[in-house]
């Protein structure tokens, strides 16, 4: 964990990307493990809000979800307020009682689209879990099971539809490669973007976390 603390100090120094708030963006396909990544990654924040677009897209608008987060989350983080979102109830399929995210200094996104281009304006960094879509589909089937293949079935083809037409690994600062122990961190395809991009520098580089 200590290498990870030391990415997260990284990311603090960032500037604000939405308001007073630092949002960073955790994607990758389906399965690739961003939701533990991005609770650990959380955790080294010292206990930064995860948002997880899981709350924000439906059956019907898996990846229609844009205009909810923008609404909901985004405009008000800029104006320094505290977003307020109804976060989706997959087993029920209706909307629930309003979530409260108030700004922080970090405030991660996490979820497949996270950096799609209506949110990378709202960006500080972009971190793409390196995992291939094969591997990763077939472990969210392992871990959902049975129940939920006709689901499956139906989201892989909405998955890559939405990256054939709106890639987000192209854009990532960091890669995220899972170990057998913690993960390692290189530099992503728009790291040479710009000054504010260095995320992986201070820290060596692929460091094991």
């Amino acid at each position: 964990m200590d290498d990870l603390a030391r990415h997260a100090d990284d990311l603090r120094l960032l500037p604000p990307s939405c308001g007073p708030v630092r949002l960073v963006g955790v994607d990758g396909h389906a399965g690739s493990g961003k939701s533990t990544f991005a609770a650990r990654l959380a955790t080294a924040l010292g206990g930064a809000p995860v948002l997880r677009l899981d709350d924000l897209a439906t059956h019907e608008e898996l990846f229609a979800w844009t205009g909810r987060l923008r609404d909901q989350v985004l405009l008000p983080l800029a104006r320094g307020a505290a977003g307020r979102y109804l976060p989706y109830d997959w087993t029920r399929r209706r909307f629930g009682p309003a979530r409260t995210l108030e700004p922080a200094p970090v405030i991660l996104v996490e979820g497949v689209g996270a950096g799609r281009r209506e949110v990378r304006p709202w960006l500080a960094a972009l971190c793409w879990m390196e995992l291939d879509r094969e591997t990763s589909w077939e472990r969210g089937r392992r871990r959902d099971g049975a129940g939920l293949t006709e689901f499956w079935d139906g989201w892989t083809a909405a998955e890559e539809r939405h990256f054939a037409g709106d890639p987000s690994r192209p854009y990532a600062d960091v890669l995220v490669h899972q170990r057998p122990r913690g993960y390692a961190w290189s530099a992503g395809p728009r790291a040479a973007a710009g000054p504010h991009r260095g995320i992986t520098h201070r820290s060596g580089g692929a460091a094991p976390c």
